[in-house]
């Protein structure tokens, strides 16, 4: 049985929902002697170890703390502020290449969660945090918009409303009921209208497209993975 979901289990976990922003903050400034570099990397071994539940794989776990370790402060040591765009996808490939090759040459057995629970966990996972930081890093560089820009929006209501799409267009993959797409592009044109008319920005509109079609794109091809790796 594979262990891949458990393994991007623990590194969505690891990087995107259980590092703080002042970890990435503090990482950034004193990069090899920042003490969040240690424990950071720790801690995905830890999450590895115990989602794969197996008391032999504690050294396979210690790679990936390692091999995490030698990513990151690679990162650290040569990213720098016109770079740490592309280095922001260089790190995830260069981490998910390395779970990879775990896989290939580790197998265990699940417990308490099917192999197709273990895949869904792992693609939803995905498509929370780290689609939007993804999206976000990849679109920034046509963001319409100057760093003391100010509006009416709620704090961080870009992200949530990005990752609800993205599970509700998962959802309706897996579950085959493809027109729910259309009926979410829809609403949310209808909902955008509004803004777009009043802005007059054919950037901002442009901005809103490249978003949204990403961020669709990228929840339909997860659907589609699940549909073509379940057992």
């Amino acid at each position: 049985m594979t262990v891949l979901p458990q393994l991007l289990i623990a590194h969505f976990a690891g990087d995107f929902f259980l590092q703080p922003g002042a970890w990435v903050e503090a990482k950034e400034q004193k990069k090899l002697a920042a003490w969040q570099l240690y424990v950071h990397c720790l801690l995905h071994g830890a999450l590895a170890w115990l989602l794969v539940y197996e008391l032999s794989f504690w050294k396979w776990a210690l790679v990936i703390a390692i091999v995490h370790f030698l990513i990151d402060a690679s990162k650290l040591v040569f990213q720098t502020n016109a770079t740490k765009r592309a280095w922001f996808f260089v790190d995830q490939l260069l981490h998910l290449a390395s779970l990879l090759a775990i896989w290939v040459w580790y197998s265990a057995p699940s417990i308490f969660i099917s192999p197709n629970g273990w895949l869904a966990i792992a693609l939803i996972l995905f498509l929370c945090n780290p689609c939007s930081f993804a999206i976000k890093t990849f679109i920034s560089k046509w963001a319409p918009f100057t760093g003391d820009k100010t509006d009416d929006s709620l704090q961080s209501a870009g992200k949530y409303i990005g990752i609800c799409e993205r599970l509700f267009v998962f959802a309706f993959v897996v579950t085959g009921y493809l027109g729910g797409i259309a009926f979410l592009i829809t609403a949310k044109s209808v909902f955008r209208f509004g803004d777009l008319k009043e802005a007059k920005d054919r950037k901002l509109t442009e901005y809103i497209l490249i978003g949204t079609l990403a961020s669709f794109g990228v929840a339909m091809l997860a659907g589609t993975v699940y549909l073509r790796l379940r057992s």
